[in-house]
């Protein structure tokens, strides 16, 4: 069963099943007035490792949650820039993919409008409908719907390669 960070944090600090190193409890709010100087020690020690080892398993964990040092080895400070610049990537490919969305729906809405008029005339008088500009405006959206779909493609090749 795996710990969520929170979860961790909560038992770092408020362990009550002891620490087998020491033999004392290891909650953060322990009473140590009637230890020992060496049984203090050790008590800190193991509070110590413990963060410690949080820590580094939390560097694992982004490590292995980043693509380009996935079952790589890395320094914390390469894993932290490499988390960084995955992130920028992630939040630029979200905003381009907005405006991919909002692109489409525009397209779908001329296409809707071209399918109404085309039902509404029962599509002898389709042409009746537009005017000339409108013509040439359809020529150049067809245009660029053919090049949004190979940017898109060639994005999606990119991405899953």
């Amino acid at each position: 069963m795996s710990m969520s960070d929170d979860d961790r944090d909560i038992d770092i600090e408020s362990d009550e099943d002891g620490d087998s190193d020491t033999g004392l409890g290891s909650s953060r709010h322990t009473n140590t007035a009637n230890f020992t100087q060496a049984e203090k020690r050790a008590h800190h020690n193991a509070l110590e490792r413990r963060r410690r080892d949080h820590i580094k398993e939390s560097f694992t964990n982004l490590r292995e949650a980043v693509p380009t040092l996935k079952g790589e080895k890395a320094s914390r400070a390469q894993i932290l820039k490499k988390t960084t610049e995955c992130i920028q990537t992630m939040r630029r490919k979200i905003s381009e993919n907005q405006k991919d969305i909002e692109e489409i729906k525009r397209q779908n809405n001329i296409i809707a409008k071209q399918i109404q008029a085309l039902e509404s005339s029962n599509g002898d008088q389709f042409s009746e409908f537009l005017s000339d500009e409108e013509v040439g405006s359809e020529e150049a959206d067809d245009e660029d719907l053919d090049q949004d779909f190979s940017r898109r493609n060639k994005k999606m090749k990119t991405f899953h390669a």
